[in-house]
């Protein structure tokens, strides 16, 4: 009798799982069928809850052909009637990328050994065809989830995994190059940033420039990225300072420094880290090399008036502006930069002596109007600018005011 009941119970168990594979069975049949389409998804949402099926490949990949299917119909209904809403870029994105995911789950179940501990997958061949298959769609996907200002996660999820797509599975057979996937990481950047999340819009681009992004912007807008982190969280400012670094070293070996944004922000982070002799030393090197550049003494200038070097930075300013290459930034620092120096010259004399009244007209010729002239060369540049206007009202005060004789 005790045999007879333990029979019994496996029987029963044995039903259970026969019925939930015939629910899987049955919502496969009903994948591609558009009227059917809910009932299918109806049918595998219960097989994925139940324990009996729950952790068996087959029910994900089904779950994954539903999807996929759903997608493969919708695209075709939208390039008769784009306003179905079967056809919509939401509808679409969802069931593409749902596809992907419950592939994903599916294909390490595919893997398991069976009772005999041999591996024998059955369905991951067909997902990966699939999944291959439909690589670019997932960059139409991202393009059009943009388009309709689904930022993020949307665009932004749909453009990664159009990238590692190649990455997880192999680019055999895949018509795609290092840069439509670099453009991707650059899309998903730009798609994350819109969308609020700043640090996975940094990342993006980080990836973007590392797999060849051709033009400079990846790199500019992880650097931006991460000044606006630094900006927000006080406590992330080191970290910030770090990757601001590398990404500008990035930019200045693969862009050189005609560009000055990567300098400047690499010498700038340097400053910040308290690492003045390393920035020094960087700048030395460079303006060797280069001895016309007019952006490398203004940054070195820059440098020594952080160490209060006043005679040093002075120097570097001077020459700056002297160069053929001098533009708006290094006319404007040399102007701010000779204004203040002749400002705190002028207020340590006291007296109208012979020697104080020369030492007087010396300033105004080599501080005052030297710092009016730069301030002038910089508006002819960038005509109204308020910082300009307002060093050259400062420069008019003190000329009037003291040295009116």
């Amino acid at each position: 009798m005790k045999k007879l009941m333990t029979l019994i119970v496996c029987l029963g168990t044995t039903t259970a799982m026969f019925s939930q594979v015939t629910v899987v069975k049955q919502a496969e049949k009903l994948s591609g069928k558009t009227d059917k389409l809910e009932e299918a998804r109806g049918l595998i949402k219960q097989a994925i809850e139940n324990p009996e099926t729950k952790d068996q490949a087959y029910t994900y990949y089904v779950a994954g052909k539903i999807e996929l299917d759903a997608y493969d119909n919708g695209y075709k209904t939208r390039m008769i009637n784009p306003e179905d809403a079967s056809a919509s870029p939401d509808a679409l994105g969802q069931e593409l990328i749902g596809a992907y995911n419950y592939f994903l789950q599916a294909l390490p179940l595919d893997s398991l050994p069976n009772e005999k501990g041999q591996v024998k997958p059955k369905y991951s061949k067909d997902i990966l065809n699939k999944i291959k298959g439909h690589l670019s769609d997932f960059y139409t996907v991202g393009a059009d989830y943009y388009n309709e200002q689904k930022y993020y996660p949307e665009a932004y999820d749909a453009f990664l995994i159009y990238t590692a797509i190649p990455e997880k599975f192999g680019s055999e057979n895949l018509a795609v190059t290092p840069q439509q996937l670099s453009s991707a990481l650059f899309n998903a950047g730009l798609a994350a940033n819109q969308g609020g999340n700043i640090e996975a819009s940094a990342e993006a681009f980080k990836q973007a420039r590392l797999m060849g992004y051709e033009k400079p912007e990846a790199t500019i807008y992880e650097i931006a990225c991460w000044q606006t982190i630094a900006q927000n969280d006080n406590d992330r400012s080191a970290e910030a300072m770090g990757h601001i670094k590398e990404a500008s070293q990035f930019g200045i070996d693969n862009f050189g420094i005609d560009n000055t944004i990567f300098l400047n922000n690499l010498i700038n982070a340097m400053v910040s880290d308290e690492e003045t002799d390393q920035a020094l030393s960087t700048l030395n090197q460079l303006i060797s090399e280069n001895p016309d550049s007019a952006n490398l003494y203004g940054l070195r200038g820059y440098v020594y008036d952080r160490l209060e070097n006043d005679d040093a930075s002075e120097a570097d300013y001077r020459k700056a502006a002297s160069l053929d290459s001098a533009d708006f930034e290094t006319f404007k620092n040399a102007s701010n930069k000779l204004y203040r120096v002749g400002t705190a010259k002028l207020n340590l004399l006291e007296g109208n002596s012979p020697e104080l009244t020369a030492a007087r007209e010396d300033i105004k010729n080599n501080y005052f109007l030297q710092a009016q002239k730069y301030a002038e060369q910089a508006n002819q540049l960038q005509p109204g600018d308020p910082y300009i206007q307002n060093i050259l009202d400062s420069i008019d005060y003190a000329l009037t005011t003291f040295f009116n004789n």
